[in-house]
């Protein structure tokens, strides 16, 4: 029994030769590359110019992107691929890229080609930054809570709002903003959100936010007033914006996924390493059954939650939707909740240093925090596919 799907087809990963070069590639390029930077980074508060510069010259920006708007053409398996390599040396740096990714695919789908060849070439290629900006003080999970408006006026918006939480939020070109077109319906309350891309001269950033993870990421509260934006700005079709939204939370989903993948893949290799290294008792930690149960327990939900992940990203390749959104949902909370309890087991098997900050286990746990968080918390996550569940293969409205 495959139920809610229709066929023992649908559970496959469909990796390839190409995402195998590809991870070995990034996986160098994290290793020789990004290392060297990551403790300075990470200190500053910020990732350092070479570093954004070594990850454009070999195509990370525009992975996904077509080659037609500068990119490599590759696939969602890939982004998946390059993101745990990514996220295995340095957290922050995949969620830098993330947010690029999430504009690039928005307008990519959503965009008119106009809107395309000016916005998505520039952040493909590596020249530009971006930023999505939905969330608010008053609507986080609640995409349809949002208060932002844009009004039109002698055939122009005119955007006042507030947004917060928004990575880049400081340092962005471009920001894809969210905003109410018309006043919600009382019996359909997503309607009337529309989306825009706005320039970086007519948004102020308010405060950066302080966090307590991926601290080189930039996170931050931007303020619109009186934001005149042309028409030809608007994403897709007036009104639609929060299907947009959410397709575009979809995507980003699976991809939190891989990061976390990364996390509890770096957390796994330290705890093995270090029972090689450290003895008790005049033997080596490794040989203490406590120990092996610990690594093998790692190991279990490491692989588990490496395989849903990859199946949800093999779903949104090949276009089942349905089946994509409950697996991206179940992916994002078993994969960052099973890193969770790799790097605490790891903690337990350092002892003493496994709460000192040298280790780097300190770092990936607060890391995690955030990724259980953001693109909807995995509390969301758990209530969103039993309700997809029920609408979409049941026919049950809850």
């Amino acid at each position: 029994m495959v139920f809610p799907f229709k066929s023992l087809e649908d559970f496959k990963v469909e990796i390839t030769q190409d995402h195998e070069l590809l991870r070995s590639a990034v996986r160098d390029f994290a290793e020789n590359v990004l290392a060297k930077y990551v403790e300075r980074g990470e200190k500053e508060l910020d990732i350092p110019l070479e570093a954004k510069q070594k990850a454009k010259e070999i195509g990370l920006y525009g992975l996904f992107a077509s080659q037609d708007l500068g990119g490599q053409g590759a696939d969602y398996l890939s982004l998946l691929t390059a993101t745990e390599e990514i996220a295995r040396i340095w957290p922050s740096f995949s969620t830098f890229l993330l947010i690029n990714w999430m504009f690039i695919y928005a307008l990519s789908r959503f965009g008119n080609e106009e809107l395309k060849k000016k916005y998505v070439i520039p952040v493909a290629n590596g020249d530009k930054v971006a930023a999505f900006a939905v969330t608010e003080p008053v609507a986080g999970s609640d995409v349809a809570g949002i208060k932002t408006t844009a009004k039109k006026l002698d055939g122009e918006y005119v955007i006042n709002g507030r947004k917060i939480f928004i990575t880049n939020g400081d340092i962005a070109d471009y920001y894809l903003i969210a905003a109410r077109t018309s006043p919600p319906d009382p019996k359909a309350r997503w309607k009337g959100i529309s989306m825009f891309v706005v320039e970086k001269d007519a948004v102020k950033p308010v405060s950066r936010i302080e966090t307590t993870g991926l601290r080189s990421s930039h996170t931050a509260e931007i303020l619109l007033e009186d934001v005149k934006v042309q028409t030809e700005n608007l994403l897709g079709e007036e009104g639609n914006g929060f299907k947009y939204a959410v397709s575009s939370f979809d995507f980003a989903r699976t991809i939190v996924a891989s990061q976390a993948l990364g996390i509890g893949q770096a957390a796994l290799e330290k705890m093995i390493n270090y029972s090689l290294q450290r003895s008790a008792f005049e033997k080596k930690l490794a040989e203490f059954q406590l120990v092996q149960t610990k690594v093998s327990e790692s190991l279990a939900d490491l692989e588990v939650a490496r395989l849903i992940t990859y199946w949800a990203g093999t779903l949104f390749r090949n276009g089942k939707e349905n089946e994509y959104t409950v697996a991206a949902s179940l992916a994002k909370f078993i994969s960052t909740e099973s890193a969770e309890r790799i790097i605490l087991r790891a903690m337990s098997v350092y002892g003493g240093y496994g709460v000192t900050t040298s280790t780097g286990l300190e770092r990936m746990l607060r890391d995690l925090q955030i990724m259980k968080t953001y693109e909807g918390t995995n509390d969301i996550q758990r209530i969103s596919a039993a309700r997809f569940l029920y609408n979409k293969f049941i026919g049950y409205k809850v």
